[in-house]
């Protein structure tokens, strides 16, 4: 899932909106591929079932396990207990899918919210007979089960085993684990929960009108400089008045974090994040401090250019992403916006957007606004044996074409990667954002190729070094933040104030001296959803745009053979390493030197557009 990212598009005029401008037909999901309804008859019989199963594998396997690998048909009798309970974490993943998507659609209403309370409830009670295999295979002797893992059938679950053995050290006694399984859904969950339909149930007064999260952040990209700033004081004030209730939010998950961690003995506060998404802190410490260390020679020059061409020294913080002066202004329809992304997708690769075309097709996309849908955007992986569902809110911005362009790149590597099952589909975050960035390169790369007016090709230019200091620097300044905010929650609560004065500082450092922030911009922090839904994971748009810089410019060298190996790469999912997958373009993201590739493709293109402007 995207984090909602202020990022800048080209606006309609004044005149005409993208309120106004037909968009087309917008599509709304059909999700009766996983269940027909909330009174579905299958969905009933299917969390029976499950349960009764999940009694009778835990019957057959608790305290088994280790004699079953000390056995002389070990791999056959462990591929056939961890093929039984793939099939259990596929048939739940399914329940909360739906039930999950279904209150994406509408948080604010109340039947969805309980359907979905309630099957949380009780996947997690299912959930608990299962807890014990996985921490029973850990505590299976290496040599042991590395010897069964080595042999077929059980070969296959090979990547998924060693995966599960990274865990280890940070494992508890299993009354432990199960108690704090048990108590997410009145914890974390909870507080998730509640921060998702307070955010849905904000209205933010501007001029006069009352509008949702969603469509106020829009008016950040409106060509009228006098409509973003009643947007931006809308949005500080709104959010000053509910302050005490998301910092009660902020402090509760991040202590509850901070309990976790300390009992699995994880030492720095993000530690947790690295090892779910198999990568060294080390390697995101290098790409930390390689980011930081270029904001001068990207935001803050960046930032100096557009203020020249506001013809201001220093930019207001609601201008930041506001529409160049005097851009060509267009809105996409949603046909539109079809045709670009699956032109762009299939002159890479037919078969990369023959599978972002059956979206379209078979309604797995919801794009239209409506009240109480979740902000943002999305792409729900579900579970192998369905399809990813993917969310948007569409206005016709150029900008929601290259949101949709992301989420399609996420759709076709889940679609790709499923074949791999419930264990090994799912990917590591570090690679995650892989095929979405791609997706927006190409896209990008596409309409600027199409593109003759100078001065469309100028601000779509523009456009894309905006989207991707929005994805590189922003994302690190996010990081960032929350790791001061983690760490200094560990010496006790903070203050909305506090965490306020934090995300000042890094906004100050990473946004540089021509962006203005004024009063109500330090509220900010606290409509990011990805701050409560999954801590830390912010880096994974910084390391996913640096490594497709780094896969584009290996593409632009030597295309021939490209596309198969990209695809391979998606198709892998999550049974390879991030650094088995780079190993067949030649990429190490070990390097000193790895970061640098991307980056110095976004000064380049800072360059171009400092060079176009001269010449104007």
């Amino acid at each position: 899932m995207t984090p909602h990212r202020e990022t800048r598009a080209q606006s309609a005029s004044a005149s005409q909106t993208a309120d106004t401008v037909p968009l087309g037909v917008l599509p709304e999901w059909d999700l009766s591929d996983l269940y027909s309804g909330m009174d579905s008859p299958a969905f009933r019989d299917d969390l029976t079932q499950s349960a009764a199963a999940a009694k009778i594998f835990a019957d057959t396997y608790r305290g088994n396990l280790s004699a079953l690998a000390a056995g002389p048909d070990a791999a056959v009798a462990l591929d056939h207990a961890i093929s039984q309970y793939e099939a259990l974490d596929d048939k739940l993943g399914r329940i909360m899918s739906y039930a999950s998507l279904l209150y994406a659609g509408d948080t604010s209403d109340t039947g969805r919210a309980k359907f979905f309370g309630d099957a949380q409830e009780q996947v997690t009670t299912i959930s608990s007979d299962l807890l014990f295999f996985t921490l029973e295979l850990n505590r299976i002797d290496d040599d042991v089960l590395g010897d069964a893992a080595s042999l077929p059938p059980l070969d296959r679950y090979r990547p998924w085993l060693d995966d599960l053995r990274r865990e280890k050290p940070y494992q508890l006694e299993d009354r432990v684990e199960q108690l704090f399984h048990e108590k997410s859904v009145t914890g974390r969950a909870a507080w998730v929960r509640l921060f998702d339909e307070t955010m849905t149930a904000l209205r933010f007064s501007v001029d006069g009108e009352s509008l949702p999260l969603e469509k106020t952040l829009n008016l950040f990209q409106d060509t009228r400089r006098d409509r973003r700033r009643a947007a931006a004081e809308a949005l500080g004030k709104t959010l000053k008045e509910n302050e005490r209730t998301l910092a009660l939010i902020t402090n509760t998950l991040a202590k509850d974090r901070d309990i976790g961690d300390q009992w699995r003995g994880f030492a720095d506060v993000a530690d947790a994040r690295h090892l779910a998404n198999r990568v060294e802190g080390q390697v995101v410490d290098a790409l930390l401090q390689a980011v930081q260390s270029a904001y001068p020679r990207l935001s803050h020059r960046y930032y100096r250019l557009k203020a020249r061409w506001f013809g201001v020294g220093q930019l207001d913080y609601w201008d930041r992403n506001a529409p160049l002066p005097d851009s060509p202004n267009w809105t996409a329809s949603w046909g539109e916006a079809r045709a670009t992304i699956l032109e762009a997708y299939d002159a890479f690769s037919p078969k990369l957007a023959g599978i972002a075309q059956t979206f379209f097709d078979k309604g797995w996309i919801d794009a239209p606004l409506r009240p109480g849908k979740a902000p943002g955007a999305f792409s729900h992986p579900t579970v192998p044996s369905a399809h990813p569902y993917i969310l948007v809110n569409y206005q016709g911005r150029p900008r929601d074409v290259m949101i949709l362009a992301h989420e399609l790149g996420h759709g076709v590597h889940q679609v790709l990667a499923g074949p791999n099952g419930a264990l090994m589909a799912p990917t590591p975050l570090t690679l995650a954002e892989t095929a979405s960035v791609f997706g927006e390169m190409l896209t990008f790369r596409s309409l600027r190729e199409k593109t003759a007016d100078p001065r469309a090709r100028f601000a779509l230019l523009a456009a894309k070094v905006e989207d991707m200091l929005n994805t590189v620097v922003r994302q690190i300044a996010f990081y960032s933040f929350e790791r001061k905010l983690h760490q200094e929650r560990r010496s006790g609560e903070l203050t909305a104030e506090r965490i306020g004065d934090l995300w000042m500082s890094v906004q100050t450092e990473s946004l540089g001296p021509a962006i203005r922030l004024g009063p109500g911009y330090e509220t900010f922090w606290s409509y990011v959803p990805h701050f409560i839904h999954s801590p830390f994971y912010v880096y994974a748009y910084a390391f996913g745009d640096c490594l497709v810089n780094s896969l584009y410019g290996v593409y632009e060298k030597t295309p021939a053979g490209f596309a198969e190996r990209y695809l391979a790469m998606l198709s892998a999912g999550g049974s390879k390493t991030y650094t088995e997958l780079l190993a067949p373009f030649g990429l190490d993201a070990h390097d000193p030197g790895f970061w640098s590739i991307g980056l110095d493709l976004i000064a380049g293109m800072i360059d171009e557009l400092e060079a176009l402007d001269r010449s104007a």
